[in-house]
């Protein structure tokens, strides 16, 4: 999509949420908001530190949504969330369509994450065998600390872990199904109560042996350890999330070749140097512009 100098309607919220590392995710953006801003975008981070599990972080952006709509006097916004971020985006669009006028959903683990069910089961005694759960708890805290070199690497709460799994997003589903498909694998609705519904994600290329494009990046590194935990979605994620289960709305894409931090970390290495995360940004702002949004 071609562009030179676009402005939404509407602001771009772009909401983080990569397992409550809430301390990171603005420093994640900052290449995004500059994007956006220099295309003509109002952009806005809220800060959403201190709240972990899905619910409690919608509630929370709603009340910065309403901050930011009081303070602008903007009467919606469109709602771009990462990860996690996207089910906060979900809740805030589901209690209050009339405050969103889109929800984007990028990376996010919109039917739960297979290697979170796995991880968390890690972190109790007698879940898994011994030298598994070893292995798994050693290789989400070093994922932990390449995230945030500052962070102690526990699990945190581990409702953290538990609110990402496949069982407690089928929960949060049921109670907030906007924009889910019907079948898997497929799309949903592009529009529901006014709200405009849109998704795309990445997916870890497996080269053969040797042939790696970026074999020094030690957070690809990390997230492609985990891409092999996979049962369902074995050679179709992006480390901690598989590609049907990002889908949300219309899909843009679901396949990019990314893992899951490269869509806002960027600091970190894109599989496949013709994707630019930056403009995948850019571009969805274009469409939502064409959209009136």
């Amino acid at each position: 999509m071609n562009h030179q100098r676009v402005t939404t309607k509407y602001p771009i919220l772009l909401v983080y949420g990569l397992f409550g590392l809430d301390r990171v995710g603005c420093a994640m953006f900052k290449g995004v908001v500059d994007a956006l801003e220099q295309l003509g975008c109002r952009v806005y981070v809220p800060g959403l530190a201190g709240v972990y599990d899905n619910e409690g972080r919608g509630e929370l952006l709603l009340e910065r949504i309403e901050r930011f709509m009081k303070r602008t006097g903007y009467l919606k916004v469109n709602l771009i969330g990462h990860g996690q971020g996207a089910l906060s985006c979900r809740y805030a669009a589901a209690l209050r369509p009339d405050r969103v006028a889109s929800v984007t959903s990028v990376n996010g683990p919109n039917h739960g994450s297979e290697v979170i069910d796995l991880v968390r089961q890690a972190f109790i005694p007698g879940e898994l065998p011994e030298a598994q759960a070893t292995r798994l708890v050693a290789g989400y805290s070093h994922f932990i600390r390449l995230l945030d070199p500052d962070s102690n690497a526990s699990p945190g709460p581990l409702y953290a872990l538990r609110e990402l799994s496949t069982y407690s997003v089928a929960q949060f589903n049921r109670r907030f199904p906007q924009g889910l498909p019907p079948d898997w694998g497929g799309e949903g609705s592009e529009r529901v109560e006014g709200v405009h519904y849109y998704s795309w994600s990445g997916c870890i290329q497996h080269p053969p042996p040797g042939e790696e494009q970026n074999p020094l990046d030690p957070l690809h590194l990390a997230l492609r350890s985990y891409a092999l935990l996979f049962e369902r979605e074995t050679l179709f994620n992006d480390g901690l999330v598989g590609r049907y289960s990002s889908h949300l709305g219309k899909v843009i894409r679901s396949d990019y070749p990314m893992d899951h931090v490269a869509a806002i970390h960027q600091t970190a290495e894109v599989m496949d140097k013709s994707t630019d995360p930056v403009k995948l940004y850019v571009d969805h702002a274009a469409l939502l512009s064409s959209k009136g949004l």
